[in-house]
């Protein structure tokens, strides 16, 4: 497959992640391996336009500038990608004059000449914010080892490490540390400069030569010896050229998907208002069409956003109101308080209908959480209690919450165990099948599963405990699991539950939680119909995964085959974060 054809076959892979990316990075990597144009006999030879220039042969005399290859160990075999046959290799310091600004941080003003600092270069551009200025007394002073002018190369040393760009300033400016202007000889085209820098073949090199941690950075000694690959003059021109064109046709295809995502997004949201204004059969179609695609979480959101309001399903008035389901469970609960076989609670205040977060049918009612159990309570940190943490076969499972997920328990390959002894001290908060458990604290705020484990195990502070009325025929545990996940439930725990920014839920906070229970039977339907959306949900994100995973495969085929690479990182294609921002990537984007 030819380039022409890879781009005229972009829909193929277009849901690949950073199609766009890839296919900018792609033109890059055949721009400085000579694959992107072909090669013409009649170019005037690179040593030509290289030897004859005498600034040049004066300036790579001083040892301060050498970096020909007899000064060259930094050019091994290893740190150089394929090219073409005509081009030829030198270090940075044998094509540009090293132009920067060495000495104390200048001082800064607000009017003068311009200062250009490594906040100001970025991968392909120019940003003008923040703007800084120095004296025009001290610009000639500054710039001790020469002046930068239109047309030049900037480059970041550190903070970033690795920006370039032509500046194509008509004002004059000076540099601050951290950023060097490279000044050709004469044979190497600005533009064509930039774009190897900011390839991925030069920044994989650039890093490996690098120094520091939090910081990379290079030195200007290294840099100066840094791979350049030089075709003719004449032919640096012609991919220049090229690249422009490939990236503007990048930039076209980049405009037409996002305005294909900005149309899709609105027909998303027209679908999803239809479906919540109207949640039937008929409607259905419209969350699942084949033109466009609702994020299964989004869609997720809404069928429970849906269930939990009493939209889903419609009301039967034969079902018996659920204010007899709590009557039931009042009932209940005072046999087993008679019996000794729960404790006696305090009493819950009345709801406060002001308060609750949204509507409900008449047939429905609010209620405390604390109604509805027998039982909330929390764990405690086993170091508060003088316990350690054991190996599996001599001690209890301790559930943290890290282990609870979205509706079921998660890192289960990973489970902590705690000395027997917790349970005696603990009593309360062990565990039994069916338990429903809900994160107090952090960023998993209200995140609720089902214990599905063994009986026995325990729980931290940081998990409530939440036994309901052991009695089947009250609330379907399965109803209470996608009301306290859902994110009219999420959001009605985070609106005043807020203690230091840390979102924090007590058990008084637990307790008192506003529940809307439908009728049994009601319930018993949402369930069902909530299983059954979500299964098509599930199915859904199976296709979009599978359909993206094939996308990206077909891509980095195409790509190898155009490139003739393997994963060495000098000539396959890295993450997109390598290539310049959205805009021209050939020459840089207007000076901003």
């Amino acid at each position: 497959m030819n380039l022409e054809t890879f781009f005229e076959k972009f829909e193929q892979f277009a849901d690949a992640p950073n199609a766009v990316a890839k296919m900018r990075e792609l033109v890059l990597t055949l721009a400085v391996r000579g694959k992107l144009v072909p090669q013409d006999p009649n170019d005037e030879p690179v040593e030509d336009r290289l030897f004859r220039n005498d600034e040049r042969r004066r300036k790579v005399a001083l040892s301060d500038h050498r970096a020909d290859e007899e000064n060259q160990l930094i050019l091994s075999g290893d740190d150089r990608w394929d090219v073409a046959d005509t081009w030829l290799w030198r270090g940075l310091a044998d094509l540009v004059l090293f132009v920067d600004y060495r000495g104390k941080t200048p001082s800064k003003l607000s009017s003068g000449v311009r200062l250009l600092t490594a906040k100001n270069v970025r991968k392909g551009q120019v940003n003008l914010s923040p703007e800084e200025f120095l004296s025009e007394s001290e610009y000639h002073a500054w710039m001790t080892r020469g002046f930068p002018k239109t047309g030049d190369v900037l480059f970041t040393t550190e903070a970033p490490m690795g920006n370039a760009t032509v500046v194509e300033l008509t004002e004059r400016f000076a540099l601050a540390q951290r950023v060097i202007c490279f000044q050709s000889y004469g044979a190497l085209d600005s533009f064509f400069l930039t774009m190897q820098i900011l390839s991925n073949q030069f920044q994989f090199i650039l890093d490996k030569n690098g120094t520091g941690v939090t910081a990379k950075g290079i030195k200007a000694s290294k840099l100066k010896k840094l791979p350049i690959a030089l075709p003719p003059l004449a032919e640096q021109k012609r991919i220049v050229a090229k690249v422009d064109e490939l990236m503007a046709l990048c930039d076209r295809l980049e405009a037409q998907q996002q305005e294909r995502e900005t149309r899709h997004a609105a027909l998303a949201r027209a679908s999803l208002a239809r479906f919540a204004d109207a949640p039937t059969p008929a409607n259905l179609p419209f969350l699942f069409h084949s033109s466009f695609t609702i994020s299964p979480s989004d869609l997720r959101k809404s069928i429970l956003t849906l269930a939990v309001q009493g939209k889903l399903v419609p009301q039967d008035p034969n079902d018996e109101p659920a204010i007899k389901v709590l009557a039931n469970i009042a009932t209940i609960k005072l046999q087993l308080q008679k019996t000794g076989e729960i404790g006696k609670e305090k009493p819950v205040e009345p709801i406060q209908i002001d308060s609750l977060p949204f509507e409900v049918p008449e047939s429905w009612q609010w209620a405390k959480l604390a109604e509805l159990t027998e039982l909330i309570t929390k764990g405690s940190s086993p170091k508060w209690q003088g316990i350690a943490y054991v190996p599996e076969s001599e001690g209890v499972l301790f559930i943290t919450s890290e282990n609870v997920g979205n509706y079921v328990l998660r890192k289960l390959d990973d489970l902590k165990f705690v000395a027997k002894g917790f349970n005696e001290i603990e009593p309360r908060s062990i565990l039994k099948r069916g338990d429903i458990l809900m994160n107090l604290v952090g960023a998993s705020i209200g995140r609720t599963a089902v214990y599905d484990l063994h009986d026995g195990a325990n729980i931290n502070q940081a998990v409530a405990l939440i036994r309901l009325v052991r009695e089947i025929d009250t609330v379907c545990p399965r109803f209470l699991l996608h009301y306290l996940n859902s994110p009219s439930a999420i959001d009605y725990m985070l609106s005043s539950r807020v203690v230091n920014a840390q979102p924090n839920i007590s058990l008084t906070d637990a307790r008192e939680f506003a529940v809307p229970i439908p009728p049994l039977a009601e319930q018993r339907r949402i369930v069902a119909k909530v299983d059954h959306l979500m299964a098509m949900v599930d199915q859904l994100e199976i296709q979009l995964t599978t359909a993206r995973a094939a996308a990206a495969n077909l891509l980095d085929a195409i790509v190898a085959e155009l490139t003739g690479t393997t994963r060495d990182p000098r000539s396959a294609t890295r993450s997109s974060s390598s290539t310049p921002g959205t805009g021209r990537r050939g020459r840089p984007r207007k000076t901003a």
